[in-house]
């Protein structure tokens, strides 16, 4: 491994001109490495491993540029916003910012060269990958204040199944650094919501739009047949016998796939023996709701037509 590489590696996959410079590689050697591929330019003087950009996701790429623009930084800045979600893992909502977001040592919101800085007051920043960054809490905060309910809740979910904050922290951070009616109510409906059952991006997206059409859920819940038998976990439960399972589809690909495709079909027609109404939810779904959400409907009016004789704990 050439030392060039191997700096990139030890720092994240990023580096900046002068780290390049370190290790004799002039502009003329920066130039020739964006040409072949092995490295992509950032932003000016910022760098990242060509091999670690192509394999990245856009939640990934936004981390690997987060980090490139912290490597070339000499002040106590640190990655808020999305960037900050991107850097501790978690996951976004929508396509990722084309700026950085950093909180440092200035007045008020400043945006130049694909950066967007904004005023640290009242932020303690940690560090993330071997880089500063806003808590988990403060950053899930930011996001919800400017981008929407939705886009804080995919991440606090997320945080919370995995253990990485709690309620009590994001309540504490939304009272330190929000003010207004509105951002102020965006925080409490997100501590409200949040559910740590909840176990993808796609689940949190459904039962959000449940919630906002007055559908009462309940997330990875176990069914079980009449002699208390498993017979599986389910991702949502709408009633008593609404099953509305999540698809990602991509689990169903190659011949694993195949395998893992009839071994959900089994389970569904076992849950359809026991009486519950399956309804299957997929990515182009979220944003035509009206067909599966009549469905729920009319598995909630069977329900109550039934008197919902069925066994879920």
């Amino acid at each position: 491994m050439d030392r060039l590489t191997a700096l990139a590696r030890a720092r994240g996959g990023v580096l900046t001109t002068a780290q390049a410079t370190s290790v004799d590689v002039d502009e003329h050697g920066l130039v020739a490495l964006r040409r072949s591929g092995r490295l992509v330019r950032v932003r000016r003087n910022a760098y990242v491993l060509g091999e670690l950009w192509e394999a990245a996701d856009d939640a990934g790429r936004l981390a690997l540029r987060t980090r490139a623009v912290l490597a070339g930084r000499v002040d106590l800045a640190a990655a808020s916003h999305q960037s900050a979600l991107a850097m501790h893992g978690l996951p976004l909502l929508g396509p990722p910012p084309r700026v950085v977001d950093l909180v440092t040592d200035v007045a008020r919101v400043r945006t130049s060269g694909g950066v967007r800085r904004h005023p640290i007051s009242g932020i303690d920043p940690v560090v993330a990958d071997g880089y500063r960054c806003v808590p988990v809490s403060t950053a899930i905060v930011q996001v919800t204040t400017r981008s929407g309910l939705a886009a804080g809740l995919v991440a606090f979910d997320h945080a919370l199944h995995n253990g990485r904050c709690d309620r009590t922290a994001v309540t504490t951070d939304a009272d330190r650094l929000v003010s207004g009616p509105r951002d102020r109510s965006r925080c409490e409906q997100l501590v409200a919501l949040a559910d740590p059952a909840c176990e993808s991006v796609g689940e949190t997206r459904t039962r959000l739009l449940l919630h906002d059409l007055g559908i009462a859920v309940r997330s990875q819940v176990v069914i079980r047949d009449g002699t208390g038998q498993v017979v599986a976990r389910v991702d949502l439960l709408v009633g008593k016998s609404v099953v509305v399972e999540f698809d990602g589809v991509v689990k169903y690909e190659g011949a694993l796939g195949r395998s893992a495709l009839v071994a959900e079909k089994r389970r569904e027609d076992a849950l359809r023996a026991l009486g519950y109404t399956v309804v299957r939810v997929t990515w182009p779904d979220l944003d035509q709701p009206r067909r599966w959400t009549a469905q729920i409907r009319r598995g909630l009016a069977q329900e109550l037509h039934s008197g919902g004789d069925v066994a879920a704990s």
